[in-house]
């Protein structure tokens, strides 16, 4: 790149850096300043991560853009670098974003102070976390969207989100512990904090360093996997996304990517092949770790009764698919485990935003099911929002709430015809294909049917799960009026799913982006000569 060109890197962190900052002083009189603001910024996030996505793309295998601050070596400055995989991010958190404060001009963003720069910085330690290229600098922004989210997660008040909020922010606490931890012991082998010189160095790590470097990278590990919510480490997620307001549960629904991603990028990179004796370090254990978790997800759709709660499971049913995947080590799957984290991802964030359209003049445990609601406390834990008539109201409520919330069913499921099937038909693929098309028969493990029956089963479960809650929400019409709901509140759902059929119908040429950012993270030896080998 040359010119401003070049500076289009780190825009994704500047921009919403720079919003919050001018956010904060102004008066709470000028909340329809902060809100175009925000919406501004969140455009042009978009557009810079579109375009990010398209040049990581269009350079063909192994491009790899490094933008270093002051113009320091990698290995001794900072460093941000785009790839494929990290442009991807970039897109799902400006999508989702975006979606997210269109949502909240109803009434959420006055549900308490400050949520348009809380948000505002949350983008920016996301996209931070996705673009930097060393292990400190992921601390940093890791604590920067942490901090954010403990924000967002008390937003509006009220004992449910306060208590949940409070687990949340102990839990990330004690995270943040274990990363400084695991860090300070990689860089006490290593002598090094950049991911890049860091993949370099550890095939000639001594024998002797090697049980210090794998303890440190196992303790880091742990970290990611909290956020990433794999079981047992998950058991605060399905509580803290019910209890959020639900523009901030759908920006959290990434979050948990946030942990998956880091744990992708550097198990890759890092303990790749050639790594020596610590070549695939950890990949049993999330082998074998992702699918407990999405056992434990199937169990928690089949057990709750709340559509907050059922969202929440499907976040940890998507967080084991995608450690499963990684841990599974073949290129074919990690492709289809990124369309599936697309998916995923615009599938969860618009069901956590349609939830409250749905329930919204319905009266909890009207129905035969309240003596189950009751008992599983979720009535109770409801908190009462303010509940202005806002905006002007679409036609056909009913029929389009419907027809969304079984757009959202087909895609959690996996079921033909929008990109959730598609997604999981690419990773079953690649797991009973283990040795490549065309390269003749191999035989499948047991880890790789255990995975399969988990694809299976978990979508079965989401199935009954999902049309359980279906027949209960629009079809029983025991204490329920038809809910007002406004147009600027269904835009982002409706955004997000066409979304999700978008990616059906270009099914082609972004699987085909996704099975080439597997390659490169596979292979990543373009990767390191790119960000530690240049000097300019």
């Amino acid at each position: 790149m040359s010119g401003w060109l070049q500076h289009l890197t780190i825009l994704p962190i500047l921009l919403p850096l720079l919003a919050g900052a001018v956010m904060i002083p102004l008066e709470d009189q000028k909340g329809r300043v902060r809100a175009t603001l925000g919406i501004a910024s969140a455009l042009a996030l978009l557009a810079v991560a579109i375009a990010l996505a398209v040049q990581a793309h269009a350079g063909g295998a192994g491009t790899v853009s490094v933008y270093r601050l002051g113009n320091w070596p990698a290995t001794f400055g900072i460093v941000l670098v785009v790839d494929r995989l990290s442009a991807l991010m970039l897109v799902l958190t400006a999508v989702l974003g975006l979606s997210a404060l269109i949502f909240s001009l109803t009434r959420w963003q006055r549900m308490g102070s400050h949520f348009h720069a809380l948000f505002q910085f949350q983008l920016m330690g996301l996209n931070g976390a996705f673009l930097t290229g060393d292990l400190f600098n992921l601390f940093v922004f890791f604590e920067v969207l942490l901090a954010a989210s403990y924000g967002l997660a008390l937003h509006g008040s009220g004992v449910a989100r306060v208590k949940a909020g409070l687990h949340y922010i102990a839990i990330n606490l004690a995270a943040s512990l274990l990363f400084l931890i695991g860090v300070s012991m990689i860089y006490g082998v290593a002598g090094t904090l950049n991911m890049a010189d860091l993949a370099a160095r550890i095939p000639a790590i001594p024998v002797g360093n090697r049980p210090l470097l794998e303890a440190g990278a196992a303790i880091l590990g742990m970290a990611f996997l909290v956020k990433a919510a794999m079981w047992p480490l998950g058991f605060w997620l399905p509580r803290t996304y019910a209890a959020a307001s639900p523009p901030a549960a759908a920006i959290f629904s990434l979050m948990s990517k946030v942990g998956v991603y880091a744990v992708l990028r550097l198990s890759l990179l890092l303990f790749r092949d050639d790594a020596g004796a610590s070549a695939g370090f950890g990949g049993d254990w999330l082998l074998a770790g992702g699918i407990m978790t999405i056992g434990f997800g199937a169990i928690s759709v089949l057990a709750t009764q709340d559509l907050a709660r059922l969202a929440s499971a499907s976040v940890l049913i998507s967080s084991g698919t995608l450690l499963a995947a990684v841990g599974a080590g073949q290129v074919a799957v990690t492709g289809g485990a990124l369309f599936y984290l697309a998916s995923s991802a615009l599938a969860i964030g618009a069901f956590f935003l349609l939830i409250e359209l749905m329930e919204r003049g319905r009266e909890v445990g009207a129905d035969v099911l309240a003596v189950t609601l009751e008992a599983f406390g979720d009535g109770q834990e409801k908190d009462e929002e303010d509940d202005d008539e806002i905006g002007v109201p679409i036609p056909a409520t009913m029929a389009v709430l419907g027809l969304s919330f079984l757009c959202c069913a087909l895609l959690l499921a996996g079921l033909p015809p929008l990109s959730g099937f598609i997604a999981k038909f690419a990773m079953l693929s690649g797991i009973l294909n283990p040795a490549g098309l065309g390269q003749g028969p191999a035989a499948v493990s047991a880890s790789g049917w255990a995975l399969l029956v988990a694809l299976v089963l978990s979508g079965l479960a989401t199935v009954i799960a999902m049309t359980r809650a279906g027949i209960r929400i629009l079809w029983a019409t025991s204490g329920r009026t038809v809910p007002r709901v406004g147009v600027v509140e269904i835009a982002p759902v409706l955004l997000l799913l066409t979304l999700g059929a978008g990616m059906t119908a270009g099914a082609g040429p972004v699987l085909r982006y996704m099975q080439a950012a597997a390659v490169s993270l596979h292979a990543p030896q373009d990767y390191i000569r790119q960000v530690i080998g240049q000097n300019k």
